[in-house]
């Protein structure tokens, strides 16, 4: 599971109390950003994750379709599969899957379909700057865990000025590791059936089940 351990990281602060102050012009970017990928049917990203840190460095391409409450991520070797109720993680390396149910509202669990909505719990957050980028005027904004405990030191997300996607996402951890998350393409309402969500055994032979259900 190291491949979208960092992924997770993401979603383990999503349980956090909320309580400090909010930066106004930070909050409204913020907003739109969530509103527009809540008004998506679905959409597909084609990513880059890149990873420094320890003396260790690691750089993949990515692919994530969401769908709804479904998803389904591809990673360095790895492909996550949850249609909601179920969730698959494959790993190639191995043949083998791991089958577990599948709780959304779980904070320790990696959820890309709240993945835009995690500022408004256990962050507070500020406007830090406008750059450029392929074209594109981005607004970066600078999140950070009001729990002290929190591994992360800060996270940067990068929304394009015109149509709020998100272009980029920076996590800075408290030892110094650095891990980034761009995305290179977005197609947003794709078409795609439930079935993809779901993981097909038969794909995959002689593949290895493990059921922790």
């Amino acid at each position: 599971m190291k491949k979208i351990a960092w992924m997770l990281s993401l979603a383990l602060v999503m349980a956090l109390p909320a309580f400090a102050q909010k930066d106004k012009r930070a909050q409204d970017i913020l907003d739109a950003m969530s509103k527009s990928y809540k008004a998506l049917k679905s959409y597909q990203a084609n990513f880059t994750y890149a990873s420094a840190g320890g003396g260790a460095k690691e750089s993949y391409k990515g692919d994530l379709t969401v769908k709804n409450e479904k998803f389904r991520l591809l990673l360095g070797g790895q492909e996550v599969f949850t249609d909601g109720k179920t969730m698959a993680t494959y790993i190639k390396e191995s043949n083998e899957v791991n089958m577990q149910d599948y709780e959304g509202s779980a904070g320790g669990e990696l959820n890309p379909t709240q993945i835009y909505t995690i500022y408004k719990r256990g962050f507070a957050y500020r406007f830090l700057k406008e750059q450029k980028q392929g074209g594109r005027t981005l607004e970066v904004i600078e999140l950070t865990p009001n729990r002290p405990k929190s591994p992360i030191s800060t996270v940067q997300i990068s929304v394009d000025k015109v149509d709020k996607s998100v272009r980029n996402w920076l996590i800075i951890n408290k030892d110094g590791k650095r891990t980034s998350y761009t995305i290179t393409k977005f197609t947003p309402n794709v078409n795609v059936p439930d079935t993809f969500f779901v993981f097909d055994k038969s794909k995959y032979p002689g593949v290895e089940v493990v059921d922790l259900r």
